[in-house]
């Protein structure tokens, strides 16, 4: 099978529907260049359609009112059809955004554990009792929010959509979801698992859209009550204007600039292959690569030499023939990566390996870029680059080093190599980041809280701590002897 479906509807209360528009958006193939596929192209009309579904849903309480470990056996079954179409999604992942046909299962096997995961926790979201005294009885309750509307990006949006509708349903929410018009195939095997597996009509809805109108009617319609974004700055600032008029809670997960620090002690060539595979994978289109390494000047030259060696020797081409590096996702992403490299080179760093566009490779291909001589003033050196593009910073002393990992607006991840456990204690408190990996980049899983400080964003997903964001607390207090009314609080 080398071929997926060439079109693909919305997924709306329980059914497959074209756009009520009709209008559809092609997608391509960014290995290739070539359409591949179109899906339906939602608008303001599709989107208040889906949130009505979502709403009745909610309003029904058969989700909330479900048996939580009933709850959760039901996305156990989700999690069984998404492990039977992983190839089928490999492949979808493999041929609309880049991945190789390894990635793209893995990311399906992924998908399934987020909702395995949830599931075993539907029914272990408690809340506690406040003692009052002998005449009262106080409990808390974790109570969804209601409609959820989530918007995920184009690099994982397999992942990060099973994520949030994972942990929606464990919630008691229901859901509606903007799958990225560049990449959106993935996706709707989340919604034929949860057909197939039998949610209620309405608990999740997938649509896709582009963001100026279907985005913006999503997060801006007065009926949705908590948002879920992962994507840029400059549009989780859109998305937060919009929410601020009606005071909807938001999790946004905004990308970083990531550095990792090199300590004199470190294996080097440990830490060479860890930085590779933080900055390379998925040609850097991943909001918590390692876009920054900062070594001791001491040992400058070593480091570039070898990380330009690494480069070097990765094989370039479609993810479908397992290349390590695979392609970017558009045309204009590619022009957008390769201009910031121009930039950086006029700006006095140097390329000890690539920094241009592959001329030679039909698609959209960046070759695997690690700059040197750069200084934390420059743009490549703070500003997010989404590519596979390394710059390499140097310092004198450990409190420099720190300095420089958290001297940009972003604070997602940051990375410690070292062999010295006290130094690893010691980063890992100074650094300004949401996740610290010590000796191993992406160190850590499902079960592992993620999300940013500074203008990475706020909230947390994956691990326990991710529920806390899809419920609010219901507090019950009562009188139980005797009359008289209660005295009223703030």
């Amino acid at each position: 099978m080398s071929e997926i479906k060439k079109y693909w509807q919305n997924y709306i209360n329980g059914e497959w529907v074209d756009a009520q528009e009709g209008g559809r958006i092609e997608i391509e193939n960014p290995a290739t260049g070539q359409i591949i596929a179109e899906v339906a192209r939602a608008q303001q009309a599709d989107i208040d359609k889906a949130v009505a579904a979502a709403r009745a849903c909610f309003e029904s309480r058969e989700l909330y009112n479900m048996r939580p470990t009933n709850r959760g056996a039901l996305m156990f079954e989700i999690a069984r059809h998404m492990t039977e179409m992983a190839d089928e999604i490999a492949l979808a992942e493999c041929l609309d955004n880049g991945k190789t046909l390894a990635g793209g299962k893995n990311e399906a096997m992924a998908a399934a554990r987020y909702f395995t995961y949830y599931g075993g926790l539907a029914d272990k979201l408690e809340g506690r009792m406040i003692p009052l005294g002998a005449d009262y009885v106080d409990y808390t309750i974790p109570s969804p929010f209601g409609v959820s509307a989530q918007i995920v990006p184009w690099n994982f949006p397999l992942q990060i959509a099973a994520r949030s509708v994972a942990c929606a349903l464990a919630t008691a929410n229901t859901v509606v979801l903007k799958s990225p018009e560049l990449s959106p195939v993935s996706t709707y095997f989340i919604a034929e698992a949860c057909h197939r597996a039998g949610i209620p009509k309405g608990a999740v809805n997938i649509l896709c859209g582009y963001g100026h109108d279907c985005g913006a009617a999503l997060v801006s319609h007065p009926d949705i009550d908590h948002i879920v974004f992962t994507g840029s700055v400059a549009t989780g600032q859109s998305i937060l204007r919009a929410a601020a008029e009606r005071v909807i809670p938001c999790v946004m997960e905004l990308g970083g600039k990531s550095a990792g620090i090199l300590f004199k002690d470190a294996d080097i060539d440990q830490a060479i292959n860890s930085t590779a595979s933080g900055i390379f994978s998925h040609a850097g289109q991943v909001c918590s690569a390692q876009s920054r390494l900062i070594v001791p000047t001491s040992l400058q030259a070593e480091v570039v030499e070898k990380m330009a060696a690494k480069a070097k020797s990765l094989s370039i081409g479609p993810g479908i023939d397992g290349h390590d590096l695979t392609p970017v996702i558009s045309g204009t992403q590619a022009d957008k990566i390769e201009g910031m490299c121009l930039a950086a080179s006029q700006a006095g760093a140097e390329a000890a390996a690539g920094g241009r566009k592959c001329s030679d490779l039909p698609g959209h291909f960046i070759e695997p870029t690690v700059f040197t001589n750069v200084t934390p003033d420059m743009t490549i050196a703070r500003e997010e680059v989404f590519g596979p593009v390394l710059s390499v910073l140097t310092y004198d002393d450990p409190e420099e080093a720190i300095a420089l990992a958290n001297g940009t607006d972003y604070g997602l991840c940051a990375g410690v190599y070292t062999k010295d456990l006290a130094t690893a204690h010691w980063a890992a408190d100074h650094l300004i980041a949401g996740q610290v990996f010590v000796n191993e980049w992406f160190a850590g899983g499902i079960e592992t809280p993620f999300g940013g400080m500074k203008r990475s964003g706020y909230g947390r997903e994956k691990g326990q701590e991710a529920l806390l964001n899809y419920v609010q607390t219901k507090n019950v207090g009562i009188r139980i002897t005797g009359g008289g009314g209660g005295r009223p609080g703030g």
